[in-house]
């Protein structure tokens, strides 16, 4: 009998010495807590198991189950009492003491020992079944209570580790973030002072420019007054054709170079829109139709109108002349909670993924005459409102520019649908 003890007090030791535990092998080391539980007080089957909020699972056994055992209701079985009085438990025959549950089928004799935490309390068992009756020695529960409290702290341990883990990950997600809204806070800067500078260039440049080209306008426009013969006009057409595109293009330069000091009022985007379509005329428009569906609210945003104007009937003209006479382009306004979207469909050709890329670059254009200035400037406009400007074009949708604002506020619906077609 001395020896006998002699060699369990020996042999726990060993085992609890060979326990070695990592971060995300806790599957391992609590099979390796149930395997020396059954070594050491000749047990026929372990579990350590947990219970959260009424239910436990067990996390590892000291045979291969072959099969993953998912949650079981603890109340009122032989576990449940563990973790409800916190106390060990001994049935020597679960057949002829019935008090507590039954217990698997096969086994007789049970023994519950509590995994106890210092600050979370009973978080779970470490379970001992034998298939015959038998009685447990004060040495057999001790020694299973050592590995109980192993067993806990290594839990206890493993949650502190994934709480950290995720915790880390949330910390190096913000990190992330701020350092992404850093970097482009700081690129927002540098092309800021970037488009100051060449404002202030361009502005110069421009004035030593339009004044010749005034004076060179002025004499063609005279010129134009003569009686010249054919050939002679046709030049005379072309010249002042390419000195009026130069002016517009300095103009343009000046528009997109110099800062957009914005006059910014509350303006109802229902309103507005409708406002722009009834009173509409361009060329481009010529026998094409627009459909119109204000949002469901009047939501209301803060900018500039005149600004916005020009945004809208860019984008607009730039959706007449990608459709043929007699379609339809679509136009609506969608709301969610803090932002609002103009969306400008067309149903024209579509647009390749490496030209959408450079739609809104400086100086690039898919038209001959085009100064590719039209829609750089449309995105400063809108970016200066704190918007974004969106262009996607699919087989499945068409072109769609969306140009996507803050939302000031709400107010109850008012018109639905305007269809217009332009004469």
């Amino acid at each position: 009998m001395f020896d006998d003890f002699y060699w369990r007090q020996r042999r726990t030791i060993e085992v609890l010495s060979s326990l070695s535990h990592r971060n995300g092998e806790l599957s391992e080391y609590l099979k390796e807590i149930a395997c020396g539980v059954n070594e050491l007080i000749s047990i026929d089957w372990s579990v350590v198991t947990i219970c959260q909020q009424g239910f436990g699972k067990v996390l590892a056994s000291s045979i291969d189950l072959g099969r993953e055992i998912g949650t079981y209701s603890v109340h009122g079985q032989l576990s449940g009492t563990v973790i409800e009085t916190g106390r060990s438990l001994i049935v020597e025959d679960t057949k002829c003491c019935t008090e507590y549950g039954q217990a698997p089928e096969g086994y007789q004799a049970y023994l519950g020992i509590p995994l106890r935490t210092s600050h979370s309390g009973v978080i779970g068992t470490i379970c001992s079944f034998h298939k015959e009756p038998r009685t447990f020695s004060p040495s057999e529960v001790n020694i299973v209570e050592l590995f109980a409290e192993r067993a806990a702290t290594a839990i206890d341990n493993y949650h502190l580790y994934k709480q950290q883990q995720q915790f880390n990950e949330l910390l190096e997600a913000e990190v992330a973030q701020r350092t992404e809204e850093l970097k482009a806070a700081q690129a927002q800067l540098v092309e800021q002072e970037r488009l100051a500078a060449i404002g202030e260039f361009a502005a110069c440049i421009i004035h030593e420019i339009r004044n010749p080209l005034t004076t060179m306008k002025m004499g063609l426009n005279y010129f134009n007054k003569l009686d010249l013969n054919d050939a002679a006009k046709l030049r005379l057409s072309l010249a002042l054709d390419e000195g009026n595109r130069l002016e517009r293009l300095l103009q343009e330069i000046l528009l997109y170079a110099k800062p957009q000091a914005l006059q910014v009022a509350p303006i109802c985007l229902n309103e507005f829109v409708t406002c722009l379509i009834e009173f509409l005329h361009m060329p481009e428009a010529e026998g094409r139709y627009i459909k119109f569906t204000p949002a469901s609210t009047n939501v209301h945003v803060l900018g500039d109108k005149d600004k916005l104007k020009q945004v809208l009937i860019n984008i607009i003209r730039n959706a007449y002349e990608a459709v043929a006479v007699e379609d339809t382009i679509k136009l609506d306004i969608v709301s969610n909670i803090n932002q609002v979207t103009i969306n400008v469909y067309n149903g024209g050709a579509i647009i390749e993924p490496e030209v959408l890329s450079k739609l809104t670059q400086p100086f690039y254009s898919t038209k001959p005459d085009g100064t590719g200035l039209g829609l750089a400037i449309t995105k400063r406009i809108v970016e200066a409102h704190g918007g974004k400007l969106v262009i996607i074009s699919n087989f499945e949708q068409g072109t769609i520019v969306s140009i996507i604002l803050p939302m000031l506020g709400s107010v109850p619906p008012s018109n639905l649908q305007i269809i217009n077609k332009v004469k």
